[in-house]
């Protein structure tokens, strides 16, 4: 596009790996825009601040931010340390964001609400190649058009949870009880504890972000004796959660699971297994919610929902995307991260050509490239924009060499020959060597 090669690469989203797709680009010499909806960098980020990630740092931190930063006389935290979301913010996010090189590509409040070819729809083909990207931004100053030469969507899943009912649609009721219900991981023990202490609490999801907030209740617990905790999972079989222990190589996650697996065996948390919420009703000023086959679970005081989040495709509907059917995550990686087929954290390497579309130059990376499978970890992210942003500089020699070891999860819950033969060649193609 070389009418083009003026304009610089837009990068959605100033979370992790947006920014380290900034520091990629920055790297080698390539014009960058970094568009952030949040007042800050890793705005979503801050507002898990309270949760403890089980990746420690050594697996936090891409390559090529690390270079920049200690070449302005930054010095990491300890490797083997294990940050908060707040921490990872302040010691680093925040000081990437602030090296000059950076600072002038990083726009703050900035809302990216639509992307096209500009002057073409999606359905127009003759010349689109050659024609910049138009992105839709929304300030506080008002809405404009900028232009780019490619598109890096990092803009995640957090703003987009899943919702209360099981089948993927909001329960009845949910929107009207909006003011009961939380999703994904609520500060209970510090910004929140008013709204949670002394209350029963529903938790419904069956993930590490449940975990995540169970853990936290029963500390208020400890101190608010008339807290009640009910743990809702759609499943049965929760050997993703509690499994691992000592065979994860990230001890944390391994830890949790047996944390919550105890937590339950002690009482401290009823579980109600096998739940598939379909409604929310009022029982007086609390809340009953049903379940399928005439289950229900109530009353109570809040609910949390920690159902895993999904992507937001509205961003880009007008260009041509290739997206796996279910996750909806890129097409390619479907069959190799698809949580029905296994739960193993282990992915096989994949670069630009497995995160890019049939849109030339439009590249879905982070855990928004995941769709709705839960298994990301950072350094996925930070390969994958290394590889993307290589592709972009034309040295496709380095966008295929592609490095991508993940510590082992030690968490399986079918063996590999049970599951491929149960699921056919998707299972047969995910889980054959990586698992």
């Amino acid at each position: 596009m070389p009418a083009n090669e003026s304009l610089p690469v837009a990068i959605v989203g100033g979370g992790p790996v947006g920014l380290a797709a900034a520091a990629q680009l920055v790297s080698r010499g390539m014009a960058v825009k970094l568009y952030e909806a949040g007042a800050a960098v890793g705005a979503h980020v801050a507002d898990w601040g309270h949760v403890r990630l089980f990746t420690p740092w050594r697996y936090c931190i891409d390559p090529a931010a690390r270079a920049l930063l200690e070449a302005a006389g930054w010095s990491a935290p300890p490797a083997d340390a294990m940050p908060t979301g707040e921490a990872l913010n302040r010691a680093y996010l925040a000081p990437l964001a602030r090296l000059p090189a950076l600072a002038a590509a990083v726009e703050t409040g900035a809302r990216v609400t639509a992307i096209s070819r500009q002057g073409l729809d999606k359905v127009t083909s003759r010349g689109r190649d050659g024609r910049p990207f138009v992105l839709r931004v929304e300030t506080a100053a008002g809405l404009r058009h900028d232009l780019a030469r490619a598109v890096i969507d990092a803009s995640g899943t957090w703003a987009t949870p899943n919702p209360l009912g099981a089948d993927g649609l909001p329960a009845q009721g949910e929107a009207a009880f909006a003011d009961k219900i939380a999703y994904g991981i609520p500060d209970v023990r510090g910004r929140d504890r008013e709204t949670y202490a002394g209350r029963t609490v529903l938790v419904v999801g069956g993930g590490h972000s449940a975990a995540n907030v169970l853990l936290d209740l029963v500390a208020l617990a400890k101190l608010e004796p008339t807290t009640r905790i009910i743990w809702a999972t759609r499943g049965r079989d929760l050997t993703r959660l509690y499994g691992g222990g000592q065979a994860d190589q990230l001890p944390a996650r391994g830890e949790l699971g047996l944390d919550v697996k105890n937590l339950v065996d002690s009482g401290k948390v009823t579980l109600v297994e096998g739940f598939a919420a379909t409604a929310v009703r009022a029982d007086g000023a609390r809340l009953v919610v049903e379940g399928a086959a005439g289950m229900a679970i109530g009353p109570v005081d809040r609910i949390v929902v920690a159902t895993g989040h999904r992507p937001d495709l509205s961003l880009a509907r007008e260009l041509r995307l290739d997206l796996d059917p279910w996750l909806e995550s890129a097409k390619a990686l479907g069959p190799l991260i698809d949580p029905n087929v296994h739960s193993c954290g282990s992915v096989p390497p994949h670069g630009h050509r497995e995160l890019s579309h049939p849109e030339p130059g439009f590249y879905t990376v982070g855990v928004k490239s995941y769709g709705r499978a839960p298994t990301f970890l950072l350094l996925t992210g930070y390969e994958q924009v290394r590889s993307v942003v290589a592709a972009l500089a034309g040295d496709l020699a380095a966008a295929d060499d592609v490095q991508l070891v993940l510590p082992e999860t030690g968490v399986c819950s079918i063996p590999v020959a049970a599951t491929a033969a149960a699921c056919g060649e998707r299972a047969a193609a995910c889980c054959g060597s990586a698992a």
